[in-house]
């Protein structure tokens, strides 16, 4: 009778990269430019958290400065106006979008400065806060979600949103702060594991199309 053995295999043990602890930098964009727009008084709140955050390096970028023109023409003007913006959003991991809402959406002014760029925003992470109304700016931020996904980009799940923005904070201080500082809490957090996956990801293999 003919036995046999098995045989031992050895399998080819995987190596991974070293996963990148390193703090992300991540800009913060401001994208009201109206004339008494209240978005610095929730920017600032915002700034505060993402500072406390030990993964966060964040900068920002203010609509109401880039003067980006609406033609969409090469010009000495839209490379004067793109030298300010257009490095800090190509260096960022991910993003921060403060949006208020006009009109049942956001303003043509962020609507602009997203479409300027391409390659900056893709396969990076995009977080949505909104202020408003009865809203809270929530319309908006979904109009964001179908603009970012075409430019593949991906929209963090959760958000922070301040309905009647201009009751809830006094002298640029919230009034009862433990809603939204729990909520800006989860958002950063999701926004920290997709934007070191995603930035991982690119390091391994460049992102198609």
């Amino acid at each position: 009778m003919q036995t046999t053995q098995a045989r031992s295999v050895t399998e080819p043990r995987l190596t991974h990269p070293a996963a990148d602890a390193s703090p992300l930098a991540v800009t913060l964009v401001l994208g009201s430019n109206r004339h008494g727009r209240f978005g610095p008084v929730v920017a600032d709140w915002l700034l505060d958290r993402m500072r406390d955050h030990d993964d966060l390096n964040p900068e920002v970028v203010d609509v109401a400065e880039a003067d980006l023109p609406t033609t969409f023409e090469p010009s000495a003007e839209a490379l004067a106006a793109q030298s300010s913006v257009t490095p800090k959003l190509a260096a960022a991991d991910a993003f921060v979008v403060l949006t208020p809402e006009y009109n049942h959406s956001f303003p043509a002014g962020l609507k602009n400065l997203i479409d300027w760029h391409y390659t900056e925003w893709r396969a990076k992470p995009v977080a949505l806060v909104s202020y408003g109304g009865l809203a809270g700016g929530l319309r908006a931020a979904e109009h964001l979600r179908q603009v970012f996904a075409e430019l593949h980009a991906v929209t963090i799940r959760d958000t922070v949103s301040f309905h009647n923005a201009g009751t809830s904070f006094d002298e640029g201080r919230l009034k009862d702060p433990s809603g939204p500082d729990a909520a800006a809490r989860v958002m950063l957090d999701q926004l920290v594991w997709w934007g070191r996956a995603l930035r991982e990801g690119r390091g391994v293999r460049p992102y198609p199309g």
